[in-house]
């Protein structure tokens, strides 16, 4: 890995390394799914996931691969409510809902302030609504969109890293004092956050990685966040692909998601929750992926450690 820092990655230099676009219909999410939860509360309940079809978000992080299920321009007003309805008469009935927009929610650009009504509205049945949002737009938006709703809202927030030389060089066109300022704006007005945390990064060591991992979610509790969800690193966005074939990037280890989920649960800070989706892809042994990625469920559920399991292949 070069010890030397690269200069700042910028959106054209981002775009240029982008593929193609999928097809999307602003009639329907592009996807929705069910799993079992660990709530506030301390209940493992069923929470829904709405993949809300948005137009691009403004923001062109290195990382970032939710440009491919975006259009090009603004969805008309009345879309984002549609989207909404359809997939909620067709999944079963759950307690919980994310609404996540390949983007920000309270972004006006992207969800028109005068479809909030019919949003909220909507939504009335639930006990909790999450929504995902860049702290640029952590404003009164929120609080006019929470006074709304019945259900609780908590607003989900990409930290990413604490990493004061790598958090710039992500494009992500956020400072560590501006994820502070959003998660306190939150606190303040009594509305809960959770924020993403990434599992290895560019122009780091692994262990590097991991150590910076752990330092992250220190800083989201010391924040202010309730519950931080670890997200490996992955490639297949066209930025990250390049930085791997330079040698600039190594994907991270099923061994360093399960010493940053295990380190994250001992602070008893809040709840942490690893991202198993794709986890096959960070595994080199078929023996006991199964298992592993099963203990690391059980602990996203039960919020206390399970035993390790033991492969020849560790």
């Amino acid at each position: 890995m070069n010890s030397k820092l690269p200069a700042h990655f910028n959106d054209k230099w981002i775009l240029d390394k982008r593929g193609s676009k999928n097809k999307v219909d602003w009639n329907k999410p592009y996807g929705w799914d069910i799993e079992p939860e660990r709530t506030l509360t301390g209940k493992i309940e069923n929470t829904g996931t709405i993949f809300l079809t948005n137009k691009e978000c403004p923001f062109h992080c290195l990382m970032c691969d939710l440009w491919k299920n975006t259009s090009d321009e603004p969805v008309p007003p009345g879309a984002i409510p549609a989207q909404i309805e359809w997939a909620l008469e067709r999944m079963p009935p759950v307690k919980h809902i994310k609404l996540y927009n390949s983007g920000s929610f309270f972004d006006g650009g992207a969800i028109p302030r005068k479809d909030y009504p019919k949003i909220a509205a909507l939504l009335k049945s639930f006990e909790t609504v999450i929504v995902e949002s860049h702290t640029k737009f952590i404003n009164e938006r929120v609080l006019e969109f929470n006074e709304m709703l019945d259900a609780e809202l908590q607003v989900a927030v990409g930290l990413e890293t604490a990493h004061p030389k790598i958090l710039p060089m992500l494009n992500k066109r956020m400072t560590l004092d501006d994820f502070r300022n959003g998660i306190d704006f939150l606190h303040r007005n009594k509305i809960q956050s959770r924020a993403f945390v990434l599992l290895s990064l560019p122009f780091l060591l692994p262990e590097e990685s991991e150590e910076w991992a752990k330092k992250s979610i220190d800083f989201a509790f010391e924040s202010g966040v309730e519950c931080v969800i670890v997200i490996p690193l992955r490639t297949g966005n066209g930025a990250t692909d390049f930085l791997q074939e330079q040698g600039q990037l190594t994907l991270p280890s099923l061994k360093m998601l399960e010493d940053v989920l295990d380190y994250g649960i001992n602070l008893t800070a809040g709840r942490v929750f690893a991202d198993l989706w794709d986890l096959e892809n960070f595994s080199n042994c078929d023996t006991c992926f199964t298992a592993r990625k099963g203990r690391m469920n059980e602990i996203n559920l039960t919020q206390s450690i399970q035993e390790r399991i033991v492969c020849t292949c560790n």
